[in-house]
């Protein structure tokens, strides 16, 4: 496709440095850049992870997200800072405030609590060119938040963002154009480092000879349309830097779908208590899926062991002949997925998502399950007390034992303390 067909606007992608550990930094009154702070969800657990991390926390001890507190060097010069999730939503919408100043509320997509995609296309005769905007923008940043900030800018959503993750994060701004794609883009390998490839579809290109995003690029269309229909084509587009996408629009359709994964507070060695928390994990995810009238027909589970078992884990999907979004259905086959390959090693972190999904509508109703109608009829019962009065209103016995977390997550904000 020649590049002047192609959509030619100027998005920038903005992303706040350390956006945790940098507001934790101001608030003290440090400089974020220089700062040795570390963010722990629970400093009485010494297997808590690290939430975030400053630069200098990274470049000089090695300390980024994921990093367990044991694991946190005994240096006098570190500030170990409880997560304050109200405060950091605060400084997060102020941001956006900001950003509409600059361009109409419109032109801004939200895309996480520390990452913004800006529409500049129009402002040059307000601003000047969208460098120069960008300027004004990041040094608007320093002076009301003292909060750094890189930038990637290209001619969609797509550039923007890896002109931010490939390039930017490490030099606070880049620009990229499709002229830019053989030269920057194509070399990028593993998969899993361009944005919109997970784990699982790099594994899968892996075992048809694609390792790179040139290799990707050169592939034959055909082929991967074949292997994974919609996406294949997408996944083709994005290799050669090309996204048609409006601005906050999902960038990957084909891989929309509704999951939830943690990290558990210890490691959980018994198969009642590790299946106490898949079932939460289900319970989460259903109501998810059905309050958005959607029904999934592959379920997705992982399960990552311990670092005293030397890590590891499995990651299977498994689908099934009929879309769902009934709990204890996406439960029963998380149960086969686990019992055919978990190695009875203690568990740490649990993932599972439900895709391949549809429109509720499509899901029948069998002649041979009486019931069915009365679960999806108990099921949005169920949604509605939630929503109306919060998830610990209504729950199953489970999360009531020793093992259930669901019920401590509910006091926290986006998986942290208030």
């Amino acid at each position: 496709m020649e590049v002047r067909a192609l959509p030619n606007r100027m998005i920038a992608c903005i992303d706040m440095r350390s956006f945790y550990a940098s507001c934790a930094a101001v608030e003290k009154g440090i400089d974020p850049l220089h700062a040795y702070i570390a963010v722990v969800g629970n400093q009485e657990r010494k297997g808590s992870v690290v939430l975030a991390a400053s630069p200098r926390m990274k470049k000089e001890f090695g300390v980024r997200t994921g990093t367990r507190l044991f694991e946190i060097p005994d240096d006098p010069r570190i500030l170990l800072i409880e997560p304050k999730m109200e405060f950091f939503l605060r400084v997060s919408i102020a941001i956006t405030e900001l950003l509409m100043e600059f361009v109409p509320k419109e032109s801004v997509h939200v895309y996480s609590v520390d990452e913004s995609f800006v529409d500049l296309t129009h402002v040059e005769a307000l601003w000047g060119k969208p460098e120069a905007v960008i300027r004004h923008i990041q040094d608007a940043l320093i002076w009301q938040f003292g909060l750094p900030s890189a930038v990637g800018l290209g001619p969609n959503m797509l550039l923007a963002k890896l002109a931010l993750d490939l390039e930017a994060k490490k030099k606070g701004f880049a620009k990229w154009s499709y002229e830019d794609v053989p030269k920057k883009l194509w070399p990028v390998a593993p998969l899993s480092k361009m944005w919109g490839i997970g784990s699982r579809t790099e594994r899968t290109l892996n075992g048809m000879g694609i390792f790179s995003v040139g290799d990707l690029a050169q592939f034959d269309l055909a082929v991967l349309e074949d292997r994974f229909g919609l996406m294949g084509h997408q996944l083709y587009q994005h290799a050669h830097g090309i996204d048609f996408s409006k601005l906050g629009a999902l960038l990957i359709e084909g891989q929309v779908s509704y999951g939830k994964g943690q990290i558990l507070y210890r490691d959980y060695i018994e198969e009642e208590e590790i299946m106490t928390i898949i079932l939460e994990m289900c319970e989460d995810v259903a109501m998810r899926t059905r309050l958005a009238r959607k029904a999934g027909r592959t379920i997705h589970l992982s399960i990552g062991y311990s670092k005293t078992a030397f890590g590891g884990g499995f990651s299977r999907s498994q689908s099934i002949d009929e879309a769902t979004n009934e709990t204890m259905t996406i439960y029963r086959v998380c149960q086969e997925l686990f019992h055919k390959f978990h190695q009875d090693k203690p568990v740490r972190q649990v993932s599972l998502s439900i895709t391949n999904l549809e429109d509720e509508s499509s899901m029948q109703l069998s002649l041979f399950e009486v019931r069915k109608w009365e679960k999806r009829k108990m099921g949005a019962a169920m949604d509605i007390i939630r929503e109306k009065y919060g998830y610990s209103a209504i729950y199953r016995a489970v999360s009531g034992t020793e093992a259930g977390t669901a019920i401590a997550r509910t006091r926290l904000i986006g998986g942290h303390q208030k």
